[in-house]
């Protein structure tokens, strides 16, 4: 379904849809609004793979759409260029480092959001991952979010309001929205409608990414990623074989690495190009060794940048790797605390997210009430987990993954830490 509307694109969330369209009538000053319900600073949170930056997108279509009657009605030219990130009076930052220096934010940022809107009523301005902003970069947005420029209207995405994840001196000049992930039937039928995904691999795909539809579409597409998951629940079997778990450890980080570099090569060395031009590298003539003096140094700091996102890409597929494992886990607990399966998922640990066969298993609570597996094309792995591992183990178990991550997140070597936490999951499994 083509040009929905934001009041569609919006209908599972019926709380976020009805503030963006208020903020957007009110910005019309359309008779019997409230002025108070434009904001001119916000601060949209919620879970990873939520549709916080989508969200944002649905409220800039709304503020520059240009039907008469219908507000963000996904036809027109202004909701069609917003919800596709490319309206002129759209800025949409889309960070890819670790974190958001002060300098970017300076050129970046608060320079663009200064400038009047051209063709539109407002300008919006987009920060998706504000929690990467660093002190001194917060500080130097502080004064742009406080007071924002007459028609601008600035959106910070984040996963949540906790001081660890956005500063709080901007927290508090913001209108707080939160994004909650989507329904998993949304998930799904966005996958049928938007993806061509069949039914069956849409709804796997919407269980095993945890309703985040960003991972979701990659899932019912990519087979490389179907296979990285089925590698990464799979360790959990290998736990009980000897050095075989250590041994797919190092294949698992190996390939996740190549990836992270392969994946984004030809856009680097695009990138690269790009600036070797506009230095005018390879030229002779005057000013020819100036010229190349300043390119060098320009393509050192590029060079600083595509490791500090080579970094990022890494840590996060790591991310989903660990989701991934943990999941399974999580599956054997619930199966210990039920009172037995309702439906036959496939069983065969080997299955992915590309078989037609990928029923949504769930499993009876002791109150009646079904609770869905995360992976329930590994049931059959959940269940001998479940079997061969008690309560306190399968708990160790998570803590041993959540360590990992941590470690990740200290710089620690990837398979130093993941060889760690191979060894703390065969104590937690008692393998001798």
């Amino acid at each position: 379904m083509t040009n929905r509307s934001v009041s569609e694109r919006l209908a599972d969330t019926p709380k976020v849809r009805d503030t963006i369209l208020a903020a957007a009538a009110a910005a019309r000053g359309l008779e019997g609004t409230d002025p108070r319900a434009l904001a001119h600073s916000w601060l949209f949170t919620g879970p990873p793979g939520s549709g916080r930056s989508n969200a944002a997108l649905a409220f800039a279509a709304a503020l520059v759409c240009t039907d008469p009657a219908e507000i963000g009605c996904g036809r027109c030219k202004g909701c069609r260029d917003a919800l596709a990130g490319q309206h002129t009076d759209l800025v949409h930052v889309v960070p890819k480092e670790l974190t958001i220096a002060a300098k970017f934010v300076r050129q970046e940022i608060v320079a663009k959001a200064a400038r009047l809107p051209t063709i539109a009523s407002h300008r919006i301005v987009i920060i998706e991952n504000a929690d990467r902003l660093t002190e001194e970069a917060a500080d130097a947005l502080l004064k742009t979010v406080e007071e924002p420029p007459e028609g601008t209207v600035i959106v910070l995405c984040a996963p949540s309001t906790d001081p660890e994840d956005i500063s709080q001196t901007l927290k508090s000049r913001c209108r707080h929205l939160y994004i909650p992930s989507p329904s998993e039937e949304e998930v799904v039928r966005i996958l049928m409608e938007e993806e061509g995904a069949s039914e069956s691999n849409a709804r796997l795909a919407a269980a095993t990414s945890l309703r985040h539809l960003g991972r979701a579409r990659k899932l019912v597409h990519s087979e490389a990623i179907q296979a990285r998951r089925a590698n990464s629940i799979n360790l959990a079997e290998l736990v009980f074989f000897g050095s075989q778990a250590f041994q797919a450890v190092a294949t698992l980080v190996k390939a996740t690495e190549k990836e992270a570099v392969e994946d984004h090569a030809e856009a680097d060395a695009a990138e690269r190009e790009k600036l070797e031009r506009a230095f005018g590298v390879g030229a002779k003539g005057k000013g020819a060794a100036k010229a190349a003096s300043g390119a060098a140094t320009a393509l050192k700091e590029l060079e600083a940048q595509q490791k500090a996102r080579g970094t990022r890409r890494k840590r996060d597929v790591f991310d989903l790797v660990l989701v991934d494992l943990a999941g399974i886990y999580r599956d054997a607990l619930v199966i210990q605390s039920g009172a037995g399966a309702s439906g036959a998922g496939a069983s065969g640990a080997g299955a992915g997210t590309g078989g037609e066969g990928g029923s949504a298993s769930t499993v009876a609570g002791p109150s009646g009430p079904t609770v869905p597996l995360t992976h329930p094309d590994f049931e059959g792995l959940a269940r001998e987990l479940a079997d061969r591992v008690d309560q306190a183990g399968l708990v160790a178990c998570q803590d041993a993954i959540t360590q990992c991550r941590e470690r990740l997140h200290q710089q620690v070597a990837p398979l130093v830490a993941f060889n760690g936490m191979v060894g703390h999951l065969r104590r937690a499994c008692k393998v001798d």
